[in-house]
């Protein structure tokens, strides 16, 4: 499920009176021994960048496996502060009356009443709240699993085992040179994963290092 929420129907069925995870839980269990996570030991797998390409490998993660809350946390980091728009507000709020399945959930997490506020404009959404109901501001027609989200850079990686890299190869760099500096106690560094697109422009330095060496 890309853009389903969680009442969708789940992934685990039973079958022959045994519940089935189409494998999934056996393939965490492989993860947590390559990585000497031991019982009681959550994995920690944190994405970076909460865009369309980012927030939908983190929900992907969260739907398969947020189940076995007792092995894994997943969560996602953002930016803070960044305030929705209103004709956004009125859009999501569009969306979310159209899906009976989404309007429940936020109902039943007492957090439907806020686009309505937000509607009227007497209230104003940050994108990492929207975030947490599973709405990416990239993709607002289509609701994704809530997800946790943690708006300050250390908070989401400093204990993290795995990090899913979903910035713009333009901003990579600079965020993960800020990421190093909470890492450098750390006995062993993270296992990163790369989902970045396009080149890292480089100007001045570049040039100048080009033109020098093809005038040699």
């Amino acid at each position: 499920m890309v853009a389903g929420s969680i009442e969708a129907e789940p992934h685990s069925a039973l079958v022959n009176g045994v519940q089935n995870h189409n494998g999934l839980e056996e393939k965490l269990d492989e993860l947590r021994r390559v990585l000497s996570k031991a019982d009681g030991d959550l994995l920690r797998i944190v994405g970076v960048g909460a865009g369309a390409w980012g927030s939908v490998f983190a929900a992907l993660l969260q739907d398969s496996y947020g189940q076995f809350r007792d092995k894994v946390q997943i969560r996602i980091w953002r930016r803070p502060g960044r305030a929705v728009d209103k004709a956004t507000a009125e859009h999501l709020f569009e969306v979310i009356n159209s899906r009976e399945d989404v309007l429940r959930r936020l109902i039943r997490r007492c957090a439907y009443l806020k686009y309505v506020e937000a509607r009227l404009g007497d209230r104003t959404l940050y994108a990492d709240e929207t975030l947490k109901d599973g709405f990416c501001l990239n993709m607002v027609d289509t609701p994704l699993c809530p997800m946790k989200v943690v708006t300050n850079l250390q908070e989401a990686v400093w204990d993290a085992d795995i990090v899913v890299n979903g910035l713009p190869s333009t901003e990579t760099r600079e965020v993960f040179e800020e990421i190093s500096k909470y890492w450098k106690e750390r006995i062993t560094v993270p296992i990163i994963i790369s989902l970045a697109k396009g080149n890292r422009g480089c100007i001045g330095t570049c040039s100048s290092y080009n033109y020098a060496h093809t005038n040699d």
